[in-house]
């Protein structure tokens, strides 16, 4: 596998990586252990070198189950993980304290078994703590080499700068894909500005735009997308229409739908890196298989079309959820 650059700093990974978070957390019951270790190290025999997790996915439990999954290659991978929340429970509200993150990233060494990390994420700006505070206090674990490199995730403008001001960021972590495409608007051009890498999580719309869900499908209790506007069953209907379009622009090309969306992301900039998630092999599989399918000026011009014929229903975050990005 190809490997892309994100940022100046010298971070340089698979061009698609793994987003683990589904493995424990999010998307209903956890995957059994074993069965999650074998996927991970697959997706490392299939080229695949960066991984990410998070504290707040299960409170710790997920970094825990990546760590044993990389184990014997650890040299040879870069794991991402983040800070940000009261506790690691994102229901509990954010906590960017300084003290905070310093005991965050001694736990997710402790948990991962590990020396360093190499991308710390702040998972979202607290508006309680200056961010020149916390990148400041990042800046000192890195000098003292406990992380290679400093991210944020779903981080406004303002406080993308400011925070780069302080450490340099490697990396923006955010929702990007075929049909959540703000970032393009003010974003792209600072990340590009500042020569700061990209990160889309959820490139496959949460698994919308991979054709599987259709308005008959049902969530387990405990899936995320009860609450995802976008996901209500009127809405799942109202988006079928995009979920067709890119379907016949698959079948053209002899790929899947999740092919098509993974492969107009990386086609987008070369630094961008998906992460996009799964339970299963052989969608682990299809979505590496995605970086091999190089679409044509004319493949993105009809995507361009098809995305041009479509409004997109419902938000991608419930409201107290969307406070939260942006700031």
């Amino acid at each position: 596998m190809k490997k892309r650059q994100l940022g100046n700093l010298g971070l340089e990974v698979s061009e698609m990586g793994l987003g683990c978070m589904g493995l424990t957390f999010g998307y209903g019951p956890a995957t059994e252990e074993r069965e999650a270790i074998r996927l991970i190290r697959h997706a490392f025999e299939l080229g695949v070198t960066f991984f990410d997790s998070a504290e707040a996915y299960s409170q710790g439990i997920n970094e825990e189950l990546v760590g044993k999954a990389v184990r014997d290659f650890r040299s040879e991978v870069q794991i991402a993980t983040k800070f940000g929340f009261k506790e690691g429970d994102a229901n509990k509200g954010l906590d960017s304290r300084p003290e905070r993150i310093r005991q965050v990233v001694d736990q997710s060494l402790r948990l991962i078994k590990t020396d360093y990390i190499d991308v710390l994420y702040q998972h979202r700006v607290d508006p309680q703590v200056p961010i020149e505070e916390v990148a400041g206090t990042v800046k000192e674990l890195i000098q003292a080499g406990k992380v290679k490199y400093f991210g944020m995730s779903e981080a406004g403008a303002e406080s993308i700068r400011k925070a780069h001001a302080v450490q340099p960021l490697s990396v923006l972590q955010s929702e990007y894909s075929l049909w959540w495409r703000e970032p393009e608007l003010v974003i792209f051009p600072l990340l590009e500005e500042l020569g700061i890498g990209f990160v889309p999580f959820s490139p496959l719309g949460k698994g919308y735009l991979t054709g599987a869900i259709d308005t008959n499908t049902t969530f387990d209790p405990s899936d995320f997308r009860n609450v995802v506007p976008r996901f209500s069953t009127e809405n799942r209907e109202a988006n079928q229409t995009l979920i067709q379009l890119i379907h016949t622009l698959a079948i053209e090309r002899g790929v899947s739908n999740a092919q098509i969306a993974l492969s107009w992301v990386l086609a987008q900039k070369p630094w961008i890196v998906p992460i996009p998630g799964t339970t299963k092999l052989h969608r682990l599989e299809e979505n590496i298989a995605a970086r091999t399918i190089d679409l044509s000026k004319d493949d993105l011009s009809k995507i361009e079309k098809i995305l041009a014929q479509v409004t997109v229903q419902g938000a991608r975050y419930p409201q107290q959820l969307q406070d939260r990005v942006g700031k």
